[in-house]
Order: C-alpha cells, then sequence, then structure tokens
C-alpha cells in the first residue's frame, strides 16, 4: 500500500465494515480502532483532570463497533485458507483442530464452506469476464481432497 493509500485511509471515516476498502492492511484497522477506543477511554478521566484528552464521542463508539466487525470479518475470511495451507504444508486434521480448539469434522466444515465460497467467487468473476478470483476447479477439487483424510493422516511431508 501507497503513502497516499495510508493518507486516504487516516482520513476516512468508518460508520460501518462496508467503509473499510478490501485488502486494507491489519494493521491499519487495528491502528484506527485504538484512536478510537483510546478516545471512548478517556471519558472515564475526571472532569477535573489536569491531563489534556480528547474525550470520544457517539461517532467514536459507532466506528469501534464498526472497525471491530471488519477485523472480525478479516480475521474469520482467513481461516480456511490458512486451515488448507497447514494441511498443505504437513499438518494433520487433529492439529488443524487442536489449532482452532474445535472438533476435527466441525474444520473440515470450515474448509468446506471455505472452499465453496472460493469456487464462487471465482465462476462469478469468471463469467463477468473479470481475473479469476478464488478457486479454479482443480484448486477446488484438490482442497475437498484435504477434507477426506483422517485426522492423523497428513497431506505432505513436513
Amino acid at each position: 500500500m501507497s503513502t497516499d493509500a495510508y493518507k486516504h485511509w487516516q482520513d476516512l471515516e468508518v460508520c460501518r465494515p462496508g467503509d473499510v476498502p478490501p485488502a486494507t492492511p491489519l494493521m491499519w484497522l487495528a491502528e484506527k480502532h485504538q484512536g478510537h477506543a483510546d478516545r471512548l477511554t478517556n471519558r472515564l478521566l475526571a472532569v477535573d483532570s489536569p491531563h489534556e484528552a480528547e474525550r470520544g464521542t457517539s461517532d467514536d463508539a459507532l466506528a469501534v463497533l464498526a472497525l471491530r466487525e471488519a477485523i472480525r470479518r478479516e480475521m474469520e475470511y482467513g481461516r480456511g485458507a490458512h486451515v488448507r495451507d497447514a494441511l498443505q504444508l504437513g499438518a494433520t486434521w487433529a492439529e488443524v483442530a487442536a489449532a482452532l480448539d474445535i472438533a476435527s469434522d466441525e474444520a473440515r466444515a470450515l474448509l468446506r464452506a471455505w472452499a465453496e465460497i472460493q469456487r464462487h467467487l471465482y465462476t462469478a468473476s469468471e463469467e463477468r469476464g473479470e481475473q479469476p478470483l478464488g478457486l479454479s476447479a482443480e484448486q477446488y477439487a484438490a482442497v475437498l481432497a484435504l477434507t477426506e483424510l483422517a485426522d492423523d493422516e497428513p497431506a505432505a511431508e513436513r
């Protein structure tokens, strides 16, 4: 991301998760969130506090909510890709499930759901004549094959 993009981000008012541009770095989201959260925390300072502090408003509270939701979505979105990566690099379903603190079948369902979304993105972008995003038919099949592995069966050597 460029310096201009960062400047634009700093000036951008976020009122809903959709206000966050695609591919905004997570660090930028966290930084903006922290600024709003700090102002909200400043509301707890005594009125006669000797320290000058900008106090939060409802806009700050709404921005915190919107930014937290955008961060949550970004983190959630990446789960399937990281599950796929872990498996392709030799982790087992048991290890993936432990890392997510869920059952192996839940981890498999998470990967399947992610793969279906990625496959839909691919076909939809292809139909619009755009450069395809997501999983091709071959990539989709490869991801689904990972879901067939036994809990302690690695897909690859580490």
